[in-house]
């Protein structure tokens, strides 16, 4: 019983290590950490944020994430009062777990799975906050 609690507690330090590498590797411009916290198979999604007249499921694969990053597409994002990332696990069980993060910028719902190079984010829904 008790290794199993020390595992759940390292797969989550592990968990929010990632999604921290995916929201601060956004805001910085750091295309390795954002490579990092993503799976090949991600699937990023958002509902008329990017347009708001548009009813369209906006779509992002990890490779047009990883892109835009090196761009520096977050840095202009950056508000001046700081990033104030809130990284919540709310369930890990296996080999998944849920997070939501709020920051100063974004909420989003992100879901991992474990891999054998550690937790990716396979899916995320955004909202702008």
């Amino acid at each position: 019983m008790e290794a199993r609690a020390t595992e759940t507690s390292s797969d989550e330090a592990a968990v929010v290590a990632a999604a921290l590498d995916y929201f601060e590797g956004w805001f910085e411009g750091d295309a390795t950490r954002m490579d990092l916290a993503l799976h090949p198979g991600l699937a990023k999604r958002s509902l008329s944020q990017v347009d708001p007249a548009s009813t369209e499921l906006r779509s992002l694969t990890k490779e047009r994430m990883v892109e835009l990053t090196a761009a520096g597409g977050g840095k202009d994002e950056r508000p001046d009062g700081g990033l104030r990332i809130d990284v919540e696990v709310v369930d890990l069980y296996g080999n998944i777990a849920t997070v939501v993060v709020r920051s100063a910028v974004y909420r989003e719902y992100l879901h991992f799975v474990r891999t054998d190079e550690g937790w990716k984010i396979v899916n995320a829904l955004w909202h702008f906050t």
